[in-house]
């Protein structure tokens, strides 16, 4: 069988050759810590983009298969075949010295690595290519960026899909006219290193369950527990600390492993001591019991009031997690009016870092966001509606001047070079810029800043062309998001962040879960490189390049407590957001289907850390705000804000 019509020689494109390993799975879920590998297909191929091997099997995961109407993998039809353990070093075989590709290549690479540390193996692979990814980059005019999708556009044969072995024969074709793109517009390949998997702290915790109470807040002198009471345990103690953990749980309350000014109560047998909880709790006043007092006030809960859309337990039993009542859904975001964003992370300093301000009021050195009270734009009409400007050199405040005027005028500013881009104003120092010589190649229409004024419009060939454009978001703008319908692809809803691939420095995309106190519930809400998805799997970090992290959010599975979901990034290191530059995100129902809200965040100078969205509830229904704000501070300063217990 051909792999595909496309041009399969790619000897002539040497900046994109190497040996490649082209990966599909079948799966019984979504999880991979918790389901099973139903079927796997390997393709190799070398530099010059010819096939080198193919192996596809059928596996027996020793459970039930899952979702059969998607896959149509039935228990008959894998029984008796190999499990997975059988055929592994085959697989590594095909897998070793190659960079693994995908489409979405952190699903299939993160499952093969589950499944290879089952079978006690090392996984084989030290860099992969997501191919998802690579045409977010390229940016193809094409409704949305699934693989069927981009088959029929680069002109890939595809006979069935759901089928590991079609789908990655599929893969090969939409990955040799991938890298024809990125040639095209010299474009580096977003290439991951895969760190071993097998490394404890990149295994997910077993789900924490979250309070289903409302924090009443402080204990009064003398007065009782309550139901969502935020208790913190500090020092030695007399019973057995998880003991002490859980029995405060199976009372309603809400434990926590840090104090914050929303602390309830801390628990310490010697108050005065020199923890960072004591220290905290006596900064900020939270009163303090010891062990006994606390054991003896356990038998006397008062009742709580439940979460929206939370059952309450009664006391003495487990709080637990009721789904949000199904909604319907608004086929399209709507820019709405909402009041100003709640205040965010507030504490006193800890010693060497600097407190954390809050962006009502932004501190020295912040990038400005949304002012109390500011109205929302409506959907940007103009005449630069639909397009997608790339603005090249300029000081930064002439450059940021520049983006925001192509907002202003309905359009959306880019900030790396893309098939998607179709006018290019060229700032002062920008005729240096690499990107001139491919862009004149391409006749793209190139501007000088006098054409922002008042700009007349021309048609470049075929840019922008055969999708409907991502609705603009102003820094601070809302749009309302599809309520979630139940548990599936369709309710993760995703938030990718990018920046300029000639960026100098790591940055590192993270996200908090938070309560209505604008708390963690627990650290592990706290979702980073090194834990990058929660305990309960409703939020993930999917790394998708060096220049470009997403979050995922599954908004159906949201546990009635969580009330937002801050989407943050930070700088390893010395250099500033104001070095880096624009950061643009994008978002959307799942990975790959057409994004719906977009903006361009700017104006940064000497920030390190950066709110970009929050994902939070209003009501019944879930908004989006792109944030923008900055601050002069690193990440464990904003992560101890949100109550996460650092250590440095």
């Amino acid at each position: 069988m051909s792999l595909a019509s496309a041009p399969s020689d790619l000897s002539d494109l040497r900046d994109y050759a190497f040996e490649w390993a082209l990966v599909d799975v079948e799966t019984s879920g979504l999880v991979p810590r918790r389901d099973r590998v139903l079927s796997v297909a390997v393709v190799t191929l070398g530099p010059d983009g010819e096939q080198t091997g193919e192996f596809s099997t059928l596996l027996d995961p020793g459970c039930d298969p899952g979702p059969v109407h998607v896959h149509g993998l039935t228990a008959e039809r894998l029984r008796g075949a190999p499990a997975f353990e059988q055929v592994a070093e085959r697989i590594g075989a095909l897998l070793e010295g190659r960079v693994l590709v995908a489409h979405n290549a952190q699903f299939d690479y993160d499952f093969l690595a589950h499944e290879f540390a089952r079978a006690r193996l090392r996984l084989p692979v030290d860099r992969r290519l997501c191919t998802l990814a690579l045409n977010r980059r390229v940016d193809p005019p094409t409704d949305d960026l699934k693989l069927g999708t981009l088959a029929a556009h680069y002109g890939v044969p595809r006979l069935k899909a759901h089928d590991a072995l079609d789908d990655t024969r599929v893969l090969a074709g939409v990955l040799r006219a991938s890298l024809r793109a990125a040639a095209g517009l010299d474009l580096p390949l977003p290439l991951v290193a895969c760190p071993p998997r097998q490394d404890p702290r990149f295994a997910p915790k077993p789900p924490k369950t979250p309070c289903a109470f409302r924090n009443p807040g402080r204990l009064s002198p003398g007065g009782p527990l309550v139901q969502g009471m935020k208790v913190a345990v500090t020092g030695e103690t007399g019973t057995d600390r998880a003991d002490l953990v859980l029995r405060g749980v199976a009372a309603g309350l809400n434990m926590m492993g840090s104090v914050s000014r929303h602390t309830s109560v801390l628990v310490a047998n010697e108050p005065s001591g020199g923890s960072a909880k004591a220290r905290r709790a006596r900064a900020e006043g939270v009163p303090v019991i010891d062990e006994s007092a606390f054991l003896r006030l356990l038998g006397d809960v008062r009742p709580g009031t439940p979460h929206e859309g939370a059952a309450a337990p009664e006391p003495g039993q487990p709080s637990h997690h009721v789904p949000a009542p199904e909604a319907v859904p608004v086929q399209e975001p709507v820019p709405v009016q909402d009041p100003a964003p709640a205040p965010g992370p507030a504490t006193a300093p800890s010693p060497g870092l600097p407190a954390v301000p809050t962006p009502r009021a932004p501190a020295a050195g912040e990038a400005a966001g949304p002012k109390p009270g500011a109205k929302r734009s409506a959907k940007p009409r103009g005449p630069l509606t639909g397009r997608r400007v790339l603005v090249l050199g300029g000081t930064h405040p002439d450059a940021v001047a520049a983006r925001t005027r192509v907002v202003e005028l309905g359009g959306a500013a880019a900030i790396n070079l893309s098939a998607g881009v179709t006018d290019v104003v060229v700032l002062d120092g920008g005729h240096g810029d690499r990107r001139l010589a491919r862009i004149t190649a391409l006749l793209l229409p190139v501007h000088d800043a006098a054409w922002l004024v008042a700009p007349v419009v021309t048609e470049a060939a075929g840019a922008g062309e055969g999708r409907a454009a991502a609705h603009v978001l102003p820094r601070g703008g809302v749009v309302d998001l599809p309520l979630p319908k139940g548990r599936g692809p369709a309710d993760r809803w995703t938030v990718t962040a990018s920046w300029a691939q000639q960026t100098a420095c790591e940055i590192d995309v993270v996200a908090f879960v938070l309560d209505e106190d604008e708390q963690v519930s627990f650290d592990e809400d706290f979702v980073f490189y090194g834990a990058p998805e929660n305990p309960g799997g409703t939020v993930r970090l999917l790394s998708d390049g060096p220049t470009e992290q997403t979050v995922s959010v599954d908004l159906a599975t949201l546990p009635p407590s969580a009330r937002k979901v801050v989407v943050a990034a930070a700088i390893d290191g010395s250099p500033a957001f104001g070095d880096v530059g624009a950061l643009h995100i994008v978002s959307g129902p799942g990975t790959s289907a057409a994004a719906l809200a977009q903006a361009t965040l700017d104006a940064a100078t000497t920030e390190r850390t950066m709110l970009l969205a929050e994902i939070y509830r209003r009501g019944e229904s879930w908004r989006l705000r792109a944030v923008g704000q900055g601050y002069d501070h690193d990440l464990g300063a904003l992560a101890r804000g949100y109550g996460v217990d650092v250590t440095d």
